[in-house]
């Protein structure tokens, strides 16, 4: 690797903490984010090391805490965990498909010291949405526990992944999510990252479906007038020419732990070829301010050329390392989501191969397909 970057004087603390409790997950959505060698995440922190990382983090200064997976509710010591992040201070977020959630759980939740739920869907339509969580339940259990987290009083976020499959279907997507009382609607398109970016063929859309779908967005907005849920339509980096501040800059204020204990700057920095930190042989403080995973790409000193000399480099903060070493091979490279990077026509490839997509079924979310992918192609 080259020369990383360095702490900067400047630097804040986490003010996020991404607690990834696992990777077990009972849907198996083809654009999951999470690692493809699922196998790797297979250990998982106890119920002690957890909280031990949720106290460093809180003395570190994170205020605000994801509890994600996988499916966090496959953890049965939850709501312990839930209770100690209230015992700290933490504003927490439950971010979960629904799938093994239940009305007494939701209050459980509650009573224990949540403050806030993101629940998923897939699709408006049942059939769509099972098909692509790969199971037949869930639509309805997904229903069902929407409406019983409001009951209970908590904000509430309506989260769909969006892509060429059901980008046709945003309206009654949104006239779902504000029949049920969600307070905020996250329209997220995919970004090609873990499972997204081994089906990307199969899901991305093209930019003619993308600009319909935004248009949907913007005139239900002005439908609403204020008057409903806070509408986020989140486009994806491929039809992007300016790279977004990932993460809001390398180490700036994210800091994501792994089922297994891993820290990482982002979920999908993973992939990268970093040695990253661990928190059950590393202090959170050290790894924040001392780890070369986390200096890595901190600052303008690992820039190079487009990057280095671009008036954009302390906004952007040189776009998505993950996507550059996805798409090139070499985190230090420009994000190719940006028109000035070399690399640029690579997205521009898979924007047009998206208006012919691939017709055939996503790989899905598991750990069948993941040991088949990790085997070497058969030669001919």
């Amino acid at each position: 690797m080259e020369k990383a970057g360095s702490v900067l004087p400047e630097q804040g603390p986490p003010l996020w903490l991404l607690a990834e409790l696992t990777y077990r997950c009972p849907l198996q959505c083809g654009y999951c984010s999470n690692p493809v060698d699922l196998q790797r995440g297979q250990s998982e922190l106890t119920t002690q090391q957890w909280c031990d990382v949720l106290q460093q983090g809180r003395a570190l200064g994170a205020v605000q805490l994801g509890l994600s997976g996988g499916e966090p509710l496959v953890r049965r010591d939850l709501p312990e965990l839930i209770s100690e992040a209230r015992s700290l201070g933490y504003y927490s977020n439950l971010l979960t498909s629904g799938m093994g959630l239940s009305q007494a759980k939701v209050k459980q939740f509650k009573d224990a010291g949540l403050d806030h739920i993101q629940i998923s869907f897939q699709d408006s339509d049942p059939d769509l949405n099972n098909a692509l969580a790969g199971s037949k339940k869930a639509f309805s259990q997904k229903l069902a526990m929407a409406q019983a987290i409001k009951e209970q009083g908590y904000p509430m976020v309506f989260n769909v992944v969006l892509h060429r499959h059901n980008l046709a279907q945003i309206e009654s997507i949104i006239d779902l999510a504000v029949e049920l009382g969600a307070d905020y609607v996250e329209l997220a398109n995919s970004q090609y990252h873990g499972w997204a970016l081994h089906n990307r063929e199969q899901l991305m859309p093209s930019q003619e479906q993308l600009l319909a779908a935004e248009l949907v967005v913007k005139n239900y907005r002005e439908k609403l007038a204020g008057k409903g849920p806070a509408l986020l339509f989140v486009v994806p980096d491929y039809y992007e020419n300016k790279p977004n501040p990932c993460m809001n800059g390398w180490g700036k204020m994210f800091l994501t732990v792994t089922p297994d204990g891993t820290a990482l700057p982002c979920h999908s920095a993973r992939q990268l070829p970093i040695q990253f930190p661990n928190v059950t042989t590393t202090s959170m403080n050290e790894i924040w301010y001392g780890s070369d995973g986390f200096n890595q790409f901190r600052g303008e000193g690992w820039m190079r050329e487009p990057c280095r000399s671009c008036d954009d480099r302390g906004t952007d903060f040189g776009g998505c390392r993950c996507q550059a070493f996805a798409l090139t091979g070499d985190p230090f490279n420009a994000d190719p989501s940006c028109n000035k990077s070399p690399h640029h026509h690579l997205v521009q490839a898979a924007r047009q191969a998206a208006l012919n997509p691939l017709e055939q079924p996503l790989v899905l979310r598991n750990y069948a397909n993941a040991e088949q992918l990790r085997k070497p192609p058969m030669r001919t």
